[in-house]
């Protein structure tokens, strides 16, 4: 007798830090091969940096799942999707230390990442983030990832949970790759960085920290950075390492 064939399954996972550190949260998106979604969950994780808030979300996402099914998983963090697919293999092999000879950042997460993904067929699909005509479910997850930052409060279809509002920031999207072009599990095509070009200020709806060291207030007009939100003077100048 054969075997059915594992079901697959569509999720997407985001993470959001509102000052990076900041108020956190993280969300996971699960939807039908229609791509309707039939279940999703968020959660707040007090003070933390976006790159723990991106690993929680993939981390809750595949405790959530069956590891029986075959799973696709939308992500829009370049950190993320190449911890787990690119260098993750070389840091095991180097007793969790990077070519640096540094530990690991994050190390308990991506270890737990690792168990969870062992035996499992899962392909990383990169979508690009905040897009107006984006990928559905990762906005459905960052809104809910924002939303539970914000509140710091659980949140879910099992909760009965309305899910969260539109985001009002999205940018507009070029011609959409077809899927055939998405990133899989090599992560060859990952998020990249932003230029820093866009010139759109606006005031800080939550306190946080420039790349150049100096705080910003809430209230405080604030514009996009090649590596995040900071001051407007200081748009032009390189990105962190």
């Amino acid at each position: 007798m054969i075997a059915p064939m594992a079901e697959r399954v569509i999720a997407a996972c985001d993470g959001a830090s509102k000052g990076n550190p900041g108020p956190a949260g993280w969300a996971w998106v699960i939807a039908d091969g229609a791509e309707t979604v039939v279940r999703w969950e968020a959660g707040p994780l007090g003070t933390a940096t976006n790159n723990v808030a991106e690993l929680t979300a993939l981390e809750r996402l595949l405790a959530a799942t069956d590891p029986a099914d075959a799973l696709e998983i939308r992500m829009d963090s370049q950190y993320a999707m190449k911890a787990v697919t690119t260098w993750l293999p070389g840091w095991k092999r180097k007793g969790w230390k990077t070519a640096a000879g540094k530990p690991v950042a994050n190390q308990e997460l991506v270890m737990r990442i690792d168990e969870l993904l062992a035996g499992r067929a899962v392909e990383f699909r990169y979508v690009p983030a905040h897009q107006v005509d984006g990928d559905p479910l990762n906005d459905l997850a960052d809104r809910a990832a924002s939303q539970s930052a914000v509140a710091q409060e659980a949140a879910g279809s099992e909760l009965g949970s309305p899910e969260p509002p539109p985001s009002s920031g999205a940018k507009p999207a070029g011609p959409r790759r077809p899927a055939s072009g998405a990133a899989s599990t090599s992560a060859s095509s990952p998020k990249r960085r932003t230029s820093g070009t866009s010139s759109r200020t606006l005031n800080a709806k939550f306190p946080g920290r420039c790349r150049c060291g100096r705080s910003y207030a809430k209230g405080e007009p604030i514009t996009k950075n090649p590596d995040g939100w900071g001051h407007p003077a200081c748009r032009s100048g390189a990105g962190a390492d």
